[in-house]
């Protein structure tokens, strides 16, 4: 794994590949077990079958978190900061059995009021072994500093 990152390391069009990880029916049944979710195209095959998927599907905020998790083992990896939002749409369904990455780059960033802090904004892309976008959208960030450039510096 590579070190954390300040919000000063990096520039406007980095980006990265996550490490893959397959999504097992185990997953889904946690996740249905954690959010108290059963609905039956996520865990009942017979049902499932009947719909265009044709199979069980993740649930849609299983495959954010997942994204969301992805990007803290990746390269391009910041020091804690504090999430400030997502927009995320869910494209196209995650299978059991898929394996998914998170490509994301940064497309946006500027330093904050607040000394010490930075914004960056990372348009994500959660893409299936095929290289199909499953999961698409934004992620805002406010990220630290690195103390001697934000010294005096406030926007």
């Amino acid at each position: 794994m590579s070190r954390e990152l300040y919000w000063d390391d990096v520039k406007v069009g980095d980006e990265c590949v996550s490490p893959p990880y397959t999504i097992g029916e185990d997953h889904i049944m946690t996740y249905a077990n954690f959010t108290g979710d059963f609905t039956p195209v996520h865990t009942d095959e017979a049902y499932a079958r009947t719909t265009p998927f044709g199979t069980r599907v993740a649930h849609g905020l299983l495959g954010l978190s997942i994204a969301d998790g992805l990007k803290t083992q990746s390269d391009l990896r910041f020091l804690p900061g504090m999430s400030l939002g997502w927009t995320w749409d869910f494209v196209a369904p995650i299978k059991i059995g898929d394996t998914v990455r998170c490509r994301f780059r940064v497309g946006s960033m500027r330093p904050t009021k607040k000394p010490g802090w930075g914004i960056v904004v990372l348009p994500s892309e959660l893409i299936n072994q095929r290289d199909e976008v499953v999961q698409r959208g934004e992620h805002r960030l406010m990220i630290p500093r690195r103390p001697a450039a934000a010294e005096g510096s406030a926007a």
